[in-house]
């Protein structure tokens, strides 16, 4: 293991290569050719993710059940299975370019469901199984998603939005049928597995994103196909993802972190992904990586913050297992560092992205450089990351704080183009403006300080405050609220709200809890407000414009004073 201060080499050899040249000799031509089997004018990211890799039996899909049950498929099999599944969104009338949006767990027909839309040249559209009908019927509706693929325990969701689109219902094989729902297997036994994968463009989209603001409800993106090189390119450099590998990013495939990199990098590199059905605990945690003999993790620093909590004496039984560990969604906290490299032998390194980019800006495993605690490290090869004013009108130098910028004209894996038929403020010019404020360090690598705007970073998601505060107000006790990230050490920060009640109703730990429900049930179970707090006002400029800015800072400073 390399000591911290220097990125791994994945073979423990001095052979790494250095990051400057890896940098500076990135060649956009070639990285597509060696990246694709198809090219940037006839490409399907089902081919790519799927086909390419079926001429052997090599694994595409570990799954592992909360009911510690197992299994694996191939890539053939997921081949023939996504043909299947194209012919019944061909039956549907759903071809190139419509929508699908899939509401499922952790499960082979989540998997089944992303490749076969992309093999008819359909979008998919990924739906985190903690929303609520709120947040479902906002994406669905400004998707106008074609089709929505759910289970079960999701199922009742649907039940209370307007005008949804037709259902398929994925049940366990053999269940019996109920509803007017297609059954999901049923339909694909009545297709056979020879669709033609459909031809699209490098600049066609593949997948349907959205993302929290601080403004409006969550904005949607859509992911050209030829964002597939910059994905791989992560995979390869930061990850450092090697054949003789086992994978598990435990990031949920309904998020940008877990859809980019647990299904679309590692299946395009033509290596075996994991599934694990369950929520997230230190025990099962431990059990899928002994189990499957994971050497390469991936996740939020979150989970990562809760393995330490359990404590060294747990982790001793999966201790010398783990050959490179990577972490997105916030920073990493020093402490972390420290206890991977002491209690399991590995070392973890800080990761940086976002929806609208993928992995930017990286501590490599695969490419040799400095590597400083508090440092998200280098920009990916074929990026130019930057640091700019807040206008962002000119580059700032070393120790200078500012907004983290990507250049968009010489970032050549750059893709985003701008927010689906909505304005992108974030562009302006050459640049895209993240949000969020780092400071240049004198070696080139980046720091994070901290986010520019009000969006809520919670357990590794972002959460928008626009959308929990558009939840409280459909109460009828609220008249109105403010959202707010508040400081915690386990989470980096809770969703607080602060809440004005309508006249003759009384502020009370029941109506809290009520409000909490209310959230939790139609937007999501995991952007609800764990902490209510009853006022008589909010903090407005004088146009009436909520200034968020104060409620925040009034946190942040109680927190200071409790530490």
């Amino acid at each position: 293991m390399a000591a911290y201060g220097e990125a791994s080499d994945p073979e423990g050899q001095e052979t790494m290569q250095d990051y400057a040249e890896a940098a500076a000799g990135f060649d956009f031509a070639t990285a597509v050719k060696e990246a694709l089997a198809g090219n940037l004018s006839a490409m399907n990211a089902c081919v790519e993710c799927c086909d390419r890799h079926a001429g052997s039996d090599a694994v595409a899909l570990n799954w592992e059940s909360r009911d510690g049950a197992g299994t694996s498929f191939t890539f053939a099999e997921l081949k023939a299975l996504s043909g299947q599944f194209a012919g019944v969104l061909r039956d549907q009338g759903i071809g190139p370019g419509d929508r699908v949006g899939g509401l499922l767990p952790r499960t082979p027909e989540l998997l089944v469901t992303i490749l076969g839309t992309w093999r008819a040249g359909a979008v998919y559209q990924p739906l985190f199984t903690a929303f609520g009908p709120k947040a479902i019927e906002h994406r669905l509706k400004t998707a106008e998603t074609k089709l929505v693929v759910t289970d079960p325990a999701n199922r009742p969701k649907l039940d209370e939005i307007e005008g949804c689109p037709p259902i398929i219902l994925a049940r366990p094989r053999g269940a019996a049928s109920s509803g007017t729902d297609r059954d999901f297997w049923t339909a694909l036994d009545a297709q056979t597995a020879g669709f033609a994968p459909v031809m699209r463009s490098g600049e066609d989209p593949f997948l349907m994103m959205f993302t929290s603001g601080t403004t409006g409800a969550a904005k949607p993106l859509v992911v050209p196909l030829k964002a597939i090189v910059a994905f791989k390119a992560y995979m390869r450099d930061a990850v450092g993802l090697m054949p003789s590998d086992k994978f598990w990013n435990i990031a949920d495939p309904g998020w940008a972190y877990g859809l980019y990199y647990a299904v679309t990098g590692p299946l395009s590199l033509g290596h075996a992904t994991t599934f694990y059905d369950g929520p997230f605990t230190v025990e099962s945690t431990y059990k899928v990586i002994r189990k499957l003999g994971i050497t390469n993790l991936a996740g939020a620093p979150t989970a990562y913050r809760m393995l330490v909590a359990a404590g060294p004496e747990v982790a001793q039984e999966i201790k010398g297992c783990l050959r490179a560990v990577s972490s997105a969604g916030e920073p990493l906290n020093p402490k972390v560092i420290e206890w991977f490299a002491e209690a399991l032998g590995v070392t973890i390194h800080d990761h940086y992205g976002q929806t609208e980019l993928g992995m930017v800006l990286c501590n490599h495993h695969a490419l040799r450089h400095p590597v400083h605690v508090g440092s998200a490290g280098f920009a990916v090869p074929g990026h130019r990351v930057v640091v700019v004013d807040e206008a962002g009108k000119g580059e700032l130098p070393a120790g200078t704080p500012g907004i983290l910028a990507v250049d968009r004209k010489r970032s050549p894996l750059y893709w985003f183009k701008g927010y689906w038929q909505r304005e992108t403020p974030a562009i302006i010019g050459d640049y895209y403006l993240s949000g969020d404020t780092v400071e240049l360090n004198q070696d080139g690598s980046i720091s994070f300080v901290g986010r520019a705007d009000d969006v809520i970073t919670s357990a590794g998601y972002r959460i928008g405050p626009f959308d929990v505060e558009s939840a409280l107000i459909e109460h009828p006790a609220v008249v109105e609220t403010a959202v707010v990230g508040k400081p915690d050490p386990e989470r980096t920060e809770i969703v607080k709200a602060f809440v004005v009640l309508k006249p003759g109703e009384d502020p009370s730990p029941a109506l809290a809890d009520a409000l909490q429900q209310h959230v939790r049930r139609r937007l999501s179970a995991h952007a609800y407000p764990r902490e209510i707090e009853f006022v008589s006002e909010l903090p407005k400029t004088p146009s009436g414009k909520l200034q968020r800015f104060i409620l925040r800072n009034q946190e942040i400073a109680k927190a200071k004073g409790n530490g």
